[in-house]
């Protein structure tokens, strides 16, 4: 009877912690990060902070009256995806894609660090394979397009552009005007190649001390809508969580008040963040 009782008590709790785990988010992200603490990968560290204040000093730096405060160090997160995909009609690419899990968009190049814009949003809204067929139809003709020319593009029924149509723009992806629909992103920029241009290695290391950002996004989320998007020759062989070192750089101006800007330590280049991830 004991061991009876003890497996009963064992199978609810087992299904608590399952329903739990899919039903709050938000205590399943700091599960993950609990289980994440300690040592984890990170890219490397190329720029010192004092290197980048002191070659971008004039910028910075107004007059001797405005003074530079200690910098931090910050590493966010980003998810490194193996991938291959159809590149033409008669050859195969095969390459990486670094993906942001804090802001939800694509790295087009790491010497850059260019970017997607409008990922982000499908992410947060689950949007679907047939829902990115609008989304890129409409992002390869400048971001609108009416109609009847949607429906001959798609080769589909205008009972089933319709629908799929109404899906996006209840999610608040597109927005219909008339006969017409377009993107609802400004300067919208989803039409990318499922590569990251990578014009120097990856170089990893291990540390034990350091400020994590948290994720806002799953890995699983974005290996779905990275499938959703580039259709079905996309495939991703393999997947690593890092973290891209990013340093704030303070200046306290000659009123007190004070003026924060963001560097990636990976390649030394001011970084423009939304006021969300900072």
């Amino acid at each position: 009877m004991r061991i009876a009782l003890l497996i009963v008590c064992s199978l609810a709790v087992a299904l608590g912690g399952v329903i739990l785990w899919h039903k709050f988010p938000n205590l399943r992200a700091k599960a993950e990060d609990l289980l994440s603490s300690g040592t984890f990968q990170t890219l490397e560290v190329r720029y010192s902070a004092e290197t980048i204040m002191e070659t971008h000093r004039r910028e910075l730096l107004k007059d001797h009256e405005h003074v530079y405060l200690e910098p931090s160090l910050k590493f966010y997160p980003y998810l490194l995806m193996e991938v291959k995909y159809n590149r033409s009609f008669d050859r195969t690419g095969e390459g990486m894609i670094l993906w942001g899990l804090v802001d939800g968009e694509m790295v087009i190049n790491a010497s850059t660090w260019e970017k997607t814009h409008g990922f982000r949003d499908c992410i947060s809204s689950n949007a679907t394979r047939q829902e990115f067929k609008i989304i890129n139809a409409l992002a390869s003709r400048g971001g609108s397009w009416d109609r009847d020319g949607l429906t001959k593009f798609l080769n589909i029924e205008s009972h089933l552009l319709d629908e799929w149509a109404e899906a996006c723009r209840k999610k608040s992806l597109i927005v219909q005007n008339g006969n017409s629909y377009r993107l609802h992103l400004q300067s919208p920029r989803l039409q990318v190649i499922p590569e990251t241009r990578l014009d120097l290695n990856l170089v990893t290391k291990r540390t034990k001390s350091a400020d994590r950002v948290r994720k806002r996004f799953r890995s699983a989320q974005i290996e779905q809508i990275a499938r959703s998007a580039f259709g079905l020759d996309f495939a991703i062989r393999k997947t690593t969580e890092i973290f891209l070192p990013v340093y704030s750089i303070t200046v306290q101006n000659p009123d007190g008040s004070q003026m924060t800007s963001y560097w990636n330590a990976l390649n030394g280049k001011r970084l423009s963040l939304p006021t969300y991830l900072e």
